[in-house]
């Protein structure tokens, strides 16, 4: 059935709540008000105020709550209104959450998720605009996660309320209203499985998150002047998966990257090296980023779309690891 990734999102949740009472959710405006981005909409009359709680602005005390009522066992959904906020949280986030099942000898365990909007949208500014993800997927002990389209929102989020570890579940603010088809009755997707979206021959195109739709409609495009693209949606960066890259690139032998992160030790910059690490001998060029620009996002809507992939530029770097003109 055809739903939006907000009600897709919505519905992992009610499932999951309805399957297992010790999953509450926590965060800004998610109960009063419905959510920031109504993703949360009807929850506080459905389950109450002693499961969908009201926060203070306050992430790095809320996302604190969330670890120990983990620790505890309380399976916590933290939403965060933008993962720039998440800033705010990174001590709890990459301190305690992260560490603790290792520091306390496997005692501990953390079954939580933090949730919420990661990336630029449109006229946020600097401050707002960023891709946070490569922080995350920098620290062992944290599953990193961004879906694409409704049911892989579902499927993800579904499986990360699961974990028995501390998950990011990087989402997007210009996707809420995405539709998409989405399979009825229960279904999860595994974490750290990637989806091959479209086959080819000539070349891998790789990203995850918003900007797959980008690059489907770049390979669109690659097709109309003969150029054979391979799709891969990433889903889970960390942990990301090893045998879909490397079996796509012997296949096609040449490699692009997408990813909203800026380029210096980026999740882009990361599985470049991996495919040159492991894939030396199948490649027939070098593997080609296209991130963004290495500079704060500016508020100027101009020079905000400049700043970020586009198809243009995935095009343009899938001709040049093709070498065509």
């Amino acid at each position: 059935m055809e739903m939006t990734v907000r009600e897709a999102i919505r519905e992992a949740i009610i499932e999951e709540m309805d399957r297992d009472e010790n999953i509450i959710i926590l965060g800004e405006e998610v109960a009063e008000y419905n959510g920031p981005y109504k993703v949360t909409q009807g929850l506080l009359d459905k389950y109450g105020s002693e499961r969908i709680i009201d926060t203070p602005i306050t992430e790095e005390s809320f996302a604190g709550v969330g670890i120990g009522a983990a620790m505890a066992g309380l399976r916590p959904i933290v939403e965060f209104m933008t993962f720039n906020f998440s800033l705010q949280a990174f001590d709890q986030i990459v301190n305690n959450a992260a560490k603790m099942l290792y520091m306390s000898g496997g005692q501990f365990s953390v079954p939580i998720v933090f949730r919420g909007p990661n990336g630029p949208a449109e006229y946020l500014g600097s401050q707002h605009s960023q891709a946070v993800q490569t922080f995350f997927a920098h620290v062992p002990g944290l599953k990193v996660v961004a879906c694409s389209n409704s049911a892989d929102c579902k499927g993800l989020l579904k499986s990360s309320i699961r974990d028995n570890n501390p998950v990011i579940f990087l989402e997007a603010e210009m996707m809420y209203q995405w539709k998409g088809d989405v399979p009825k009755g229960e279904y999860v997707i595994p974490i750290g499985k990637a989806d091959v979206k479209l086959a080819g021959n000539d070349v891998t195109l790789i990203s995850y998150g918003k900007l797959m739709k980008m690059v489907s409609v770049a390979a669109d495009q690659l097709k109309t002047e003969g150029v054979d693209a391979e799709v891969i949606d990433l889903r889970s960066i960390r942990p990301f998966d090893r045998e879909c890259i490397i079996e796509s690139v012997k296949k096609t032998n040449r490699v692009v990257i997408v990813d909203e992160s800026w380029p210096m030790m980026s999740v882009a910059s990361h599985l470049g090296w991996f495919i040159s690490r492991h894939c030396f001998d199948y490649l027939d060029a070098p593997v080609e980023l296209v991130t963004s620009e290495d500079v704060p996002y500016p508020y100027n809507h101009t020079l905000e779309l400049a700043a970020q992939p586009s198809v243009e530029k995935i095009i343009a770097a899938a001709k040049k690891v093709l070498y065509m003109k």
